[in-house]
């Protein structure tokens, strides 16, 4: 598409979200366009905020489908449209609902503490959502004597274990792109550029976080680079952050710290979430046109799903 086309098509979303009384919503790591686009872009816990306060009729949720899901059990009667429900998240794949319904079964009397990045069935099994912005704050906020599962994501719940001291379960779920971060590949970047500060996503492997001087949600990254500007940043999370960094901080380099590649595939200098870039200017046109894909969740899913949602925003 030339940047012409680009343009047009973002002014004619802009027409279409005006006409429809909608609100666009996108995470950090969708493609520039989206952001550009976008009313309002966040991470996890600014977005399911945002969608609570709207009065907008529509929502569009550019990010992928446990965020559009969690828009839903905020806002019941909005409608709340996907650009594309096949984008998933390997990590919400991760924990089944009725995997969780059975540890619950042989483990009563634990908390169940997850993730946002989980289904609205899972959620419909949880006592409190947390995001990787206040999981810290909320685990502290429980009961000392509780006996706690974390989940999906171990890394999250290894690091939040280690800052609060607790000894929570953990659930053994993880994001594949956070993954694929190395203290190798960190090292190596350290030794060009020695001065540079270490931004670092909890979902990444304990070592990583390590090697890291910042550890926080996107947006406690974003916030941190953007009071610091003359640093130089190497940033092990999803590239898709750097765009909204680099517009806050223009003179301010970042390098993003490229993924471990297996032996035989082709090398990449950063490491993409691919079900995020599922979100294009067509398809967001598209959806807002045709009011579709709209996200429904079952009532007696959404009746028990929305609990610890809310109980996290009381918590936050």
């Amino acid at each position: 598409m030339t940047s012409n086309n680009t343009q047009a098509l973002k002014a004619k979303i802009r027409e279409i979200c005006q006409e429809k009384q909608a609100v666009i919503l996108a995470h950090y790591y969708t493609d520039g366009d989206i952001q550009d686009v976008a009313d309002f872009i966040g991470d996890s816990l600014a977005l399911a905020r945002k969608a609570a306060d709207t009065d907008a009729r529509v929502i569009v949720m550019c990010g992928v489908h446990f965020m559009a899901e969690t828009c839903k059990l905020l806002c019941p009667d909005k409608l709340v449209l996907c650009p594309d429900p096949e984008a998933g998240c390997s990590l919400a794949d991760s924990c089944r609902a009725e995997d969780l319904r059975k540890f619950k079964e042989e483990h009563p009397g634990y908390t169940i503490v997850s993730y946002v990045n989980t289904t609205a069935d899972v959620k419909a099994l949880t006592d409190v959502v947390v995001t990787s912005g206040n999981a810290e704050r909320i685990v502290s906020k429980l009961p000392q004597d509780a006996k706690i599962l974390f989940g999906p994501d171990h890394n999250l719940g290894s690091y939040v274990n280690a800052v609060t001291g607790r000894q929570m379960a953990l659930w053994n779920g993880g994001c594949h792109v956070h993954a694929r971060f190395s203290v190798d590949a960190i090292a190596a970047l350290k030794a060009k550029h020695p001065g540079a500060i270490v931004l670092a996503h909890p979902e990444c492997k304990g070592p990583v976080l390590a090697a890291a001087d910042v550890v926080g949600s996107t947006a406690v990254l974003l916030k941190y680079a953007t009071e610091h500007p003359d640093a130089t940043y190497i940033v092990a999370t999803e590239a898709g952050i750097l765009y909204e960094m680099k517009k806050k901080c223009p003179t301010t380099e970042f390098i993003p710290v490229p993924p471990e590649i297996t032996e035989g595939a082709p090398g990449c200098s950063c490491n993409q979430c691919e079900y995020m870039k599922m979100n294009t200017l067509d398809k967001l046109y598209a959806c807002l046109k045709d009011e579709s894909p709209a996200i429904e969740i079952p009532q007696d899913i959404a009746r028990d799903a929305v609990k610890p949602i809310i109980r996290m925003l009381e918590m936050s």
